[in-house]
Formats: C-alpha cells, structure tokens, sequence
C-alpha cells in the first residue's frame, strides 16, 4: 500500500515554502510537488518592502527561501506537475505528470503563471524575442530596443530594469493612463528611454527568425515599432484547473476564509492561487503559515 502523507503541499513559491518550513517543525510527514522553486518571487526584480531586507533581488530571495526550506529533511520532487486533486475515502489523491500520492491533508500553493496576449507571431516568437521575465531575460536585450506590454506594477518594474540594459524602451498600455505604483510611474517618465504609449493594444508581432517589430493600435491608428525583444506583463492566471471540486471565484482563484480553508474539508490553499486580494511576496509567504497551522489543527482534530 502506497504511504499516505499527513500533508501534500502543492507548489514551492513563498507560500509553499513557508508552509513547508512551518509543516517541518509541526514534525508532519511531507510532501512537496513542484513544477519549480521560488515562484514569482524568482521573477521579480529589485525587492524593496520585504521586511529583514531593506534592498535584495528576486532570485536572490528565492535562494533564500530554498536555502531554509531544505534545512528540513522532507521529500520534495521538482519538475511535477500536478494534473488532478481527487477526494478519495477519507483522504485525498494527488494525480501528477509523472506519479500519484495519497494525503490526510493537502495546501495548494500553486501561484500563477503570466497571461498570454493571444495575437498572431505570439506562439511563433516565444523565446525568439518575446519573453514573459525581464528579470531572467533581460541582460539577452542590451543595447538593444524593447517593448514591454502592460502598465501595472509587473510591467514598470519590468520597464525600470531594462532602463539599465536596453537602448529604447516602448510601454504599450492598454488603459487611459498607467497603474502601476505611483513612485514607479515617476521614474519611468522621467527616463528618456521611455516611450509610452495609452490607449493602445498590440494587433501583431513581427520578424523572421527573431522578433523585429511590434504591430500595434494607438487611438485607433495602426503604428509599427521596430523592436528586438518584446516583454508580456498583462497579468497572471492562477494555476487552480486541478482543483475541480473546489469553489473559485470568477477569476478562478480559489474562494479560502481566513483560515485558509477551502469548500472541501482538509483541502486549504494560500498566496496568490487564492482570492487573498494582495499580491505580494509576504502576504504569499504569511498565508502559507496560517495553511499550515490549519492543516494541523484539524488533524489534531480528527481520529
């Protein structure tokens, strides 16, 4: 009979780390499936407001939370992803790519991944010019000119580090004005690099081998830039399809209390999987601690 664990936590960002951490210390016997290791976090760029770190990188807090995480002797398996969640007598089936496991209780800290933008040459440039991560992408671009498509917080961080690798910046905002951070904002309009565009949407993406230009609609006037890379930052997906029994709401995050609990008993998820309306690295890693001390308590509840 295959073992059951007492926690399977799906996903290892700042919520399923800290989970993990604070599981390891319960002395629960654990599980963590993985597709990687750092989430978001290990996306972002210059980190100012997590607390302990006046000023430290993305990666470089993701390292961090690794580094702690694997202090634990716990069983962790990278590169899984997970396909189903089934409740199954008492207990609870987690179907993956690769394998099944059995738990008392599961965490789902699965995060989000970047929304597409659903235009032609998208597909076709992926990794050809177009990227998703300024951060891991952006030293490939310098010199160069760039656009970056978005104009939330994601897409002027993105715009601010490539400030300091790329020629011309282009930032194709789809809304009246910017609504990213208003210090933010500032820094942007004060770079000469930057051009923004309002009221704008891209129609196409254009090249050969490699992206050479952008196709885009200003005021309802067509314009082509010509760039050499193109960073996507319009917003994330929760990664919450293999949670078929649980309650979303209509972004499709899933519905918790303040408990971290789920609609399914013994099924709690944290950090930006769920309907919490921050987004940030340390909410993310706090409601991963909350999980845990609830998947605890109703363990200890139980017979």
């Amino acid at each position: 009979m295959k073992k059951i664990y007492d926690l399977v936590i799906i996903g290892a960002g700042p919520a399923g780390i800290t989970a993990a951490v604070y599981a390891a210390r319960k002395k629960m016997n654990i599980l963590v499936l993985t597709k990687d290791i750092g989430g978001q976090a290990s996306l972002s760029g210059d980190i100012q407001n997590y607390t302990g770190y006046q000023f430290i990188s993305g990666p470089e807090l993701a390292i961090k939370f690794e580094e702690h995480m694997r202090k634990f002797n716990f069983e962790i398996k990278e590169n899984e992803e997970v396909k189903e969640l089934i409740s199954k007598k008492g207990t609870f089936l987690v179907k993956t790519d690769k394998d099944n496991y059995r738990a008392k209780t599961v965490i789902i800290a699965s995060g989000k991944r970047s929304r597409e933008l659903g235009v032609t040459g998208e597909r076709e440039f992926r990794n050809k010019g177009l990227t998703y991560c300024a951060t891991c992408d952006g030293p490939l671009f310098a010199g160069r000119d760039v656009a970056v498509i978005g104009g939330g917080n994601s897409a002027l961080d993105a715009a601010l580090q490539l400030t300091k690798i790329a020629n011309k910046i282009y930032v194709i905002n789809i809304t009246d004005n910017l609504t990213g951070d208003g210090i933010m904002q500032e820094k942007i309009r004060a770079d000469n690099k930057v051009s923004i565009f309002n009221n704008s949407r891209v129609k196409e993406i254009l090249g050969d081998s490699f992206v050479q230009a952008i196709k885009i609609e200003e005021d309802k006037e067509e314009k082509v830039l010509d760039v050499q890379g193109i960073f996507v930052e319009i917003g994330l997906i929760p990664n919450s399809e293999f949670a078929s029994d649980l309650e979303k709401n209509e972004r499709k995050e899933i519905v918790v209390n303040q408990r971290n609990e789920t609609n399914v008993p013994g099924i709690f998820a944290a950090g930006d999987v769920t309907n919490v309306p921050e987004k940030q690295i340390i909410i993310a890693a706090g409601e991963g601690a909350k999980a845990v001390l609830s998947a605890f308590r109703y363990l200890s509840t139980r017979k």
